[in-house]
C-alpha cells in the first residue's frame, strides 16, 4: 500500500494588510498634462539614477549609503520626493533578489528532473509518482541538450547571485522585450514609445501622518482638490503658493470614498500615485493606505455554523455548503469565469465570479468559506510533466494567488473568515466517497463538487470518507470495515486504517497468539462441568 503523505492541519487566513482605490483624472488641460509629464520623467530619470546606484551597492548596502544616495536626489527634488524615490528602489531591487532565488530553485528543480529522466532506459514506465523514461530516443537526444542549456543558464544566474548582481527593468521586462518584434505586439514604434515613457515615469508619493490631509507632496482635500509640490528645477511651473501646482480635475473615489476622506480628514498617511493609460490617453490617481490588522476568529467559531466549501479551477468555482456535522446540505453552485483576453478582463471576471460566491454566501448565513492552500510553481514546467501540454497549461490556467488574494480581501469587507486546508487527495477522495452518493436522477455530481465537500469536511475537521452502510449479507465483517464518522480531536483520522490480527478480520494465523478473549459459549457441550448453583437471599420486608 502506498505511504501517504503528511496532512497539515487547517487555519484561519490572516486578513488584508492594506487598502489600495483608484479614480479617474476627468477634465485634465492641456497645462495639467504638460505638468505631469515634466514632473515624470524628471523623477523617472532620478529614479533610474537611483536604481543603478542600488544595484552597484548589492549585500554592501547601508543606512549610510541609503542616507548618501537620499541627499543627491534632494538637491535635484525635495526630501520628500527623495524619500519615496529611495523607498520605491529598495523595494524594487528585494522583489528582483527573490525572483532571481525562485529563479535558481526552478532551474534546479529542472536540472533534478532531466537528470532523472535521462538516467532510466528509454520506455521504462514511472512509479511512486516519479516520472519514467522518455519515449524515443529522438526525445532522449533533445532532452540531453536541454539539460547542457539549463545547467549553463543555471551557472550563470548562480554566478551573478554570488556577485550581489540582480536584472531589473524600470518599465517592465515584457514591454522592453516587445520593441524587438512590434509586429507580433500589435504596436507601432511610436504607440511603444510612448507606453515605455509612461511606464518609467515617477509620480508616487509615500503618505506621512500628522501632515495636512496624510501627504506633503501629492496632497488631496477631502474635497477631492489635487495639488502637486513640484521639484526644485521645476518650480517655474507652479500655479499656487510653495512651489505647488493644482491640478484642474478632482477626484471623489466612489469605493471606499467615505474611509478615504475619513483618513484624509484626520490626517493619516495615504500614499497617491499618478500614472498613464497611454494605450487609451487616461490619466489615473491611485490612493492607499495600511489598514489595521483585525482579530483573527478562532477556528472553532468559523466552524460553528457550518462553512462552505469551495474548489478552484481553471474556469470555475464549485462550491457547496456544509453543516457542522460535515453533511453537505442544498445543491451545489457554480460560478463561472473566463480567462482569457487582457490582464483588465480576467480580473474583472474574477472579481465577478467572487462578488456572485460571496452574496450567495452570506444568503447561506455562514461565517466563513474554506478553500485550498494550492501553490503550483513546481508542476507548471515540462521536464516533469513531459509532452502532457494540456495538462500544464490547465494548471497555469488556476489563478490560485490572485483568486487567494482577491478573496481573502472581498471576504474581510463582509466578515466572512477564510479557512485554507491542505489540497491532498480532495479531488481525489472527494469523487471517491461522495461523487456516487450524492448523484440522483435529477442532479448529477462533478468531481468539482465531490472535491468542494471534501475541502469543507477537512477544514470542519472530520475525515473526508463518509459513514458507510452495514454489510447486508449478515452480521460478520466479510464486506471489510465498518467506517465510522471521526470527532475533529481524534488523531489520526486522516490515516489508512490498520488491520488488527483477531477473529474481526479473520488474519489472524493459527499459532497466533489472541488479543481478544474469548466470549461465553452459547451450547450445553462447551460449559463448564463444576457448576454452582447461588441463591441471593431474599429481601426483608415488614
Amino acid at each position: 500500500m502506498k505511504r501517504l503523505r503528511q496532512i497539515a492541519r487547517p487555519f484561519v487566513v490572516d486578513g488584508p494588510s492594506g487598502v489600495s482605490v483608484r479614480d479617474r483624472l476627468k477634465g485634465l488641460t492641456a497645462e495639467d498634462e504638460e505638468v505631469l509629464r515634466a514632473v515624470g520623467a524628471h523623477m523617472g530619470r532620478l529614479a533610474s539614477r537611483d536604481l543603478a546606484c542600488r544595484v552597484r551597492d548589492g549585500l554592501d548596502h547601508s543606512t549610510d549609503t541609503w542616507a548618501a544616495r537620499k541627499r543627491e536626489l534632494t538637491v535635484l527634488s525635495s526630501s520628500r520626493w527623495a524619500g519615496s524615490v529611495t523607498s520605491n528602489t529598495h523595494d524594487q531591487w528585494g522583489l528582483a533578489q527573490r525572483a532571481q532565488h525562485a529563479h535558481l530553485q526552478s532551474l534546479d528543480a529542472g536540472i533534478g528532473m532531466l537528470r532523472h529522466r535521462l538516467s532510466l532506459p528509454v520506455g521504462e514506465k514511472g512509479s511512486r509518482g516519479r516520472p519514467g523514461g522518455y519515449r524515443s530516443k529522438h526525445e532522449w537526444f533533445h532532452k540531453s541538450r536541454r539539460l547542457a542549456v539549463l545547467e549553463d543558464r543555471y551557472e550563470q544566474v548562480k554566478a551573478e547571485r554570488e556577485a550581489d548582481r540582480v536584472s531589473v527593468v524600470r518599465g517592465g521586462r515584457r514591454l522592453f522585450n516587445q520593441r524587438r518584434n512590434l509586429a507580433a505586439a500589435g504596436r507601432t514604434a511610436e504607440q511603444w514609445r510612448a507606453e515605455w515613457e509612461a511606464a518609467r515615469w515617477f509620480l508616487t508619493a509615500d503618505g506621512e501622518s500628522g501632515k495636512r490631509f496624510g501627504n506633503e507632496t501629492i496632497r488631496v482635500t477631502p474635497d477631492g482638490e489635487i495639488s502637486i509640490r513640484l521639484p526644485a528645477p521645476l518650480a517655474a511651473l507652479a500655479n499656487a503658493k510653495h512651489g505647488r501646482y493644482v491640478l484642474a480635475s478632482t477626484v471623489s473615489f466612489p469605493h471606499r470614498g467615505e474611509e478615504w476622506r475619513d483618513r484624509v480628514t484626520e490626517n493619516r498617511a495615504v500614499a497617491y500615485r499618478i500614472h498613464l493609460d497611454a494605450v487609451h490617453s487616461r490619466w489615473y490617481l491611485d490612493a492607499s493606505w495600511t489598514r489595521k490588522a483585525l482579530p483573527v476568529v478562532p477556528l472553532a467559531t468559523l466552524r460553528a455554523g457550518g462553512l462552505v466549501g469551495v474548489d478552484m479551477n481553471a474556469d470555475h468555482l464549485a462550491a457547496w455548503r456544509l453543516d457542522t456535522h460535515g453533511n453537505p446540505t442544498g445543491r451545489p453552485r457554480r460560478f463561472d469565469y473566463d480567462l482569457t483576453g487582457s490582464a483588465g478582463h480576467r480580473d474583472a471576471q474574477l472579481r465577478h465570479a467572487l462578488t456572485r460566491l460571496l452574496h450567495w454566501v452570506r444568503a447561506t448565513g455562514v461565517q466563513a468559506v474554506a478553500i485550498e492552500d494550492l501553490d503550483f510553481t513546481d508542476s507548471t514546467t515540462r521536464e516533469k510533466h513531459g509532452r502532457r501540454k494540456r495538462f500544464r497549461q490547465l494548471v497555469s490556467g488556476i489563478p490560485t494567488g490572485k483568486l487567494r488574494a482577491r478573496l481573502v480581501s472581498m471576504c474581510a469587507e463582509v466578515g466572512v473568515g477564510v479557512i485554507a486546508v491542505d489540497p491532498a487527495y480532495t479531488s481525489k477522495w472527494g469523487a471517491e466517497h461522495w461523487q456516487k452518493p450524492l448523484t440522483t436522477t435529477n442532479r448529477r455530481t462533478s468531481r468539482h463538487a465531490a472535491a468542494a465537500v471534501a475541502i469543507g469536511r477537512r477544514a470542519l475537521g472530520h475525515r473526508i470518507g463518509r459513514r458507510a452502510a452495514p454489510p447486508h449479507d449478515d452480521q460478520s465483517d466479510r464486506r471489510g470495515h465498518r467506517t465510522a464518522q471521526a470527532r475533529p480531536d481524534t488523531r489520526g483520522r486522516e490515516e489508512t486504517r490498520h488491520r488488527v490480527p483477531g477473529a474481526r478480520t479473520r488474519s489472524v494465523q493459527p499459532d497466533a497468539e489472541r488479543t481478544r478473549g474469548t466470549s461465553a459459549s452459547k451450547t450445553v457441550r462447551d460449559a463448564p462441568v463444576d457448576q454452582a448453583w447461588v441463591q441471593d437471599p431474599l429481601l426483608l420486608t415488614v
